[in-house]
């Protein structure tokens, strides 16, 4: 960026008196010649009522062509660019489609290694006088990794592997508290009190009235490259016009001394950590300390994820009291699922005044089963403004039932646009049975412009059910280009199926090429119907290598098969450890086959403490033993409402 401040550009980093705030109030005003920085990207796009609509914005930005020129720069932790930018489940509401259309195409990889050129790049660099430089050679010559020194991550990871008990315990908690939702500042009394389960007992015995005091200053010590592993911080001021309001409605920033995990630290954590629930006085310390309703309301369902269901009624409740929407609603849910219908209506009409789309919804569907279709409406209509996808879908069905075609049709739009396109696909499946073959076509069409995967696959099947299947796989192809592989995997599924085997496996190829896992598994299962046994193998073999748990599971599924359980439980266990919930429960559905309940109990409670809790309804025979939830240290909770 330095050689356009010569040209006479501006730098601007959105960030005061939040960055996602900053962003939203201020994108419009960016002028040409800007370059807007976007550092840490997650802090702008990730929070799903504010992300969409920055991502819309500099979408804007960059599209209009007096807007420019422009430069948008930003950075991305892998998790986050993976999480924004996976295909969504189709089943479930798009929450990153304006992210995912914004980065498309428009990433750049570093790479976890400099390559020996580089590498002589830097020596030539360092030879000229840059010290820091230099120093960092010393280490990162042989390895190539000159960024992760750079940036002190060897040193934070020994500072957090080495450290005293007591700096070991305060980072443990943050780590938790940062990978389970709480924001970048962490109150000191909290992690005071949450580090308390982090200590063994001679550990906890052993402490000194001044422990925090000491592991505090111990962690604040910066390492190489000026990074301390917990450092204070200081939150900016929000500073606005007397009688302006926040464009997120964000409380006041949390009272007394608070601290900023190190950004590697936190990677590391979410890592290492990721299959561990957090000890009692983790939730406690939250319970007690933490104020933010964004905080509460991420943990209570953080908590529900990991199936501690006490925990997450009381942070529920804290969140619903501090006056977060969506924590309003799930209150309202549980009072209903109580017995309480007084309290749950109570709680919806204040989520509801708070503009939560889901009490909106709700309380639409009592008003229409009432008979009052006008109330409903006007809810309906109220949660379509809020913008939720889902909500704009529901008004447009229930434009569609009281007979406005049109009107359901411009609601289908906004909701696909934003996207959620099954209510535009429900009006094309309608036209098709219409028989306005043009019609549907032209919604497909739009559907697909969007980068709908359902857009795509209708297209591309309705190619192939009339016999242009050449047509079929050059849409399917495009599709794929865009990011959208699974129509092209389909079509090859089918035209196995049908006989055309050379069509299918030349689409599973050139889908392998790319690194697509799931064509080289479909490879496996051609070749050995195919009878060819060493080939069918050496895919399998190619997909395991990669280490996605997907393939992992697939053979253990066929060593099961073919008798070896011992090797079918050993790979599963790889898939796991990997944090894979669908190997969790497949152990567990082996050892309950095999007797051994206690051992699927405890995969259940693996899978639960990594926060997929949905797994153990699976498994009926043991969900029916842990009706109130599990504690933190994983036995099941005793009744408590």
């Amino acid at each position: 960026m330095q050689p356009l401040a010569a040209l006479g550009w501006r730098l601007w980093h959105p960030s005061d008196p939040t960055r996602a705030e900053a962003a939203l109030d201020d994108l419009h005003r960016v002028v040409p010649r800007t370059v807007v920085w976007l550092n840490e990207a997650q802090h702008y796009f990730g929070d799903p009522a504010t992300g969409e609509r920055i991502a819309a914005a500099v979408h804007t930005l960059l599209t209009l062509p007096e807007r420019g020129p422009v430069l948008v720069l930003g950075t991305l932790w892998p998790r986050y660019a993976r999480q924004y930018t996976a295909l969504p489940d189709l089943r479930k509401p798009d929450s990153y489609s304006q992210v995912r259309a914004l980065l498309e195409g428009r990433t750049l990889t570093v790479p976890d290694t400099f390559a020996p050129s580089e590498i002589a790049a830097a020596v030539a660099l360092a030879e000229t006088g840059d010290h820091l430089l230099a120093d960092a050679l010393t280490r990162s010559h042989a390895t190539g990794q000159l960024a992760q020194d750079l940036a002190g991550a060897p040193q934070l990871r020994d500072r957090y592997e080495q450290g005293s008990p007591a700096a070991r315990a305060l980072l443990g908690a943050a780590m938790d508290a940062r990978r389970l939702g709480v924001g970048l500042y962490l109150p000191g009394n909290f992690l005071i009190d949450a580090a308390t389960d982090y200590f063994s007992e001679n550990e906890y015995d052993q402490r000194g009235d001044e422990w925090a005091e000491a592991a505090f200053a111990e962690l604040a010590h910066p390492v190489h490259g000026k990074q301390a592993p917990l450092r204070r911080a200081i939150p900016r001021p929000a500073l606005r016009p007397p009688g302006a309001s926040s464009s997120t409605g964000a409380p006041a920033q949390p009272v007394g001394t608070v601290f900023r995990l190190a950004d590697y630290l936190e990677q590391h954590g979410r890592t290492i950590r990721r299959l561990l629930c957090p000890p009692a006085s983790f939730w406690h310390a939250a319970h007690t300390h933490l104020n933010h309703p964004d905080d509460l309301h991420g943990l209570a369902e953080a908590a529900r994820a990991r199936h501690r269901l006490q925990w997450h009624h009381h942070l529920c409740r804290r969140a619903a009291d501090a006056g977060h929407p969506a924590a309003l609603f799930r209150l309202a849910s549980l009072r209903r699922k109580a017995g309480d219908r007084d309290g749950a209506e109570r709680s919806l009409l204040k989520a509801a005044d708070a503009g939560n789309a889901d009490a909106l919804l709700a309380l639409g569907d009592m008003r229409e089963a009432a008979g009052d279709m006008t109330g409903a409406e006007v809810l309906f209509r109220r949660a379509a403004d809020t913008g939720p996808p889902y909500a704009i879908l529901k008004a447009g069905g229930n434009r569609l039932r009281a007979g406005d075609i049109k009107g359901a049709e411009i609601l289908f739009g906004r909701a696909a646009d934003a996207g959620q396109p099954a209510g535009l696909l429900l009006l094309a499946r309608e036209r098709e049975d219409w028989g306005d073959l043009e019609g549907a076509e032209a919604i497909y069409q739009r559907v697909a412009a969007n980068g709908r995967p359902l857009g795509w696959f209708e297209l591309v099947f309705r190619r192939a059910a009339t016999g242009h299947v050449d047509e079929a796989e050059a849409l399917a192809q495009q599709a794929a280009d865009a990011g959208y592989p699974f129509a092209l995997l389909h079509l090859a599924k089918e035209s196995h199926f049908e006989g055309d085997v050379e069509r299918a496996e030349t689409i599973c190829h050139r889908l392998a090429s790319t690194g697509n896992i799931d064509a080289m598994l479909e490879l496996a299962d051609m070749r050995e119907k195919a009878g060819d046994v060493d080939s069918a193998q050496a895919w399998t073999q190619q997909a395991t290598d990669t280490g996605d748990p997907k393939a992992l599971l697939y053979l253990a599924q066929k060593r099961q098969k073919a008798g070896s359980m011992q090797d079918a439980e050993s790979l599963a266990q790889q898939a796991a450890d990997a944090a894979d919930p669908e190997a969790l429960l497949y152990l567990a559905k082996m050892r309950k086959e095999a007797g051994d309940m206690q051992g699927a109990e405890t995969m259940l409670q693996q899978a639960a403490d990594a926060g997929h809790a949905d797994k153990i309804k699976v498994v009926p025979v043991i969900a029916t033993k842990w009706p109130y939830g599990l504690d933190p240290d994983g036995t099941p909770t005793l009744p408590w409402h």
